[in-house]
């Protein structure tokens, strides 16, 4: 098993629950990457289904409080199993405390319209772009975890005038992507709004919805696969913002979207 299915697995303890331990790698400030607690929290629901013809399709976490390293219980319920799609939900506690909860909406293929107007943006290539940095003062713990290389949107704290970022990444540790990693990473990149931001800010995330566009892993997918991020918003106020993010595989499909409400604190 790799570093990220180790510190992402989880344990049965029967009647749909889950034990999971939280490793320290995965810690920004306070508390872990909400990416990292999502895709734990994931894999305790995919297990809890235990139907692989019936992939991810949508997933929102609300995120209640910060835990701490440590045993983290995760309850599952399944709430409606139709005969093609499947809800169910997880509540997160640490020593009673409540932690997050989800829902999870799993499904096989429809019939239905297709088309495609979310073309990948244009970027540096992975070579040409920016490596970022995973050590040094102010840098969390957990962006050591990644490979990840700036290719979109203007420095951070530089007063840009747009919120955006991205650029090409994956696990440090090669894996292949299937739904967990990408869950993690579609939450792994720099909050959108440091570029407009002049001073440095804490941005935690109150809930976070998860669409996958397609069955993960994809197929021919490898363990050095890179993937393409764009991450922006739109409004800051009152304290909050939204964050809207995509991510394509290198030939260009676009595999899985997310929209978060977070907070920018000075």
């Amino acid at each position: 098993m790799t570093f990220f299915e180790t510190t992402t697995a989880v344990e049965p303890l029967g009647d749909g629950r889950y034990r999971a331990e939280l490793d320290d790698a995965w810690w920004v400030v306070r508390g872990p990457h909400g990416g990292y607690l999502a895709a734990t929290i994931l894999r305790a629901l995919t297990r809890s289904l235990g139907d692989s013809d019936r992939p991810i399709r949508s997933f929102t976490t609300h995120f209640m409080a910060a835990p701490n390293s440590g045993s983290l219980e995760i309850e599952t319920r399944l709430e409606r199993a139709g005969r093609s799609m499947t809800f169910v939900t997880a509540r997160a506690e640490q020593e009673g405390r409540p932690i997050a909860m989800s829902l999870a909406a799993f499904s096989t293929d429809w019939k239905g319209i297709e088309f495609d107007n979310a073309p990948m943006p244009e970027a540096a290539s992975i070579d040409d772009a920016f490596p970022n940095p995973i050590e040094g003062e102010g840098i969390p713990a957990f962006l050591g975890n990644f490979d990840m290389r700036w290719a979109l949107g203007e420095r951070p704290f530089t007063g840009a005038p747009r919120a955006e970022v991205g650029g090409w990444m994956k696990m440090r540790e090669p894996v292949v992507a299937d739904e967990h990693v990408i869950a993690c990473l579609l939450d792994a990149w720099a909050p959108a709004v440091f570029p407009v931001a002049t001073t440095p800010l804490v941005a935690p995330t109150i809930d976070l919805t998860m669409h996958f566009r397609t069955a993960l892993p994809l197929t021919g997918a490898t363990p050095d696969d890179f993937y393409l991020g764009r991450f922006s918003s739109s409004l800051g106020a009152e304290g909050f913002f939204e964050e809207d993010g995509a991510i394509w595989s290198s030939d260009g499909n676009l595999i899985a979207q997310s929209r978060q409400l977070a907070l920018g604190l000075i």
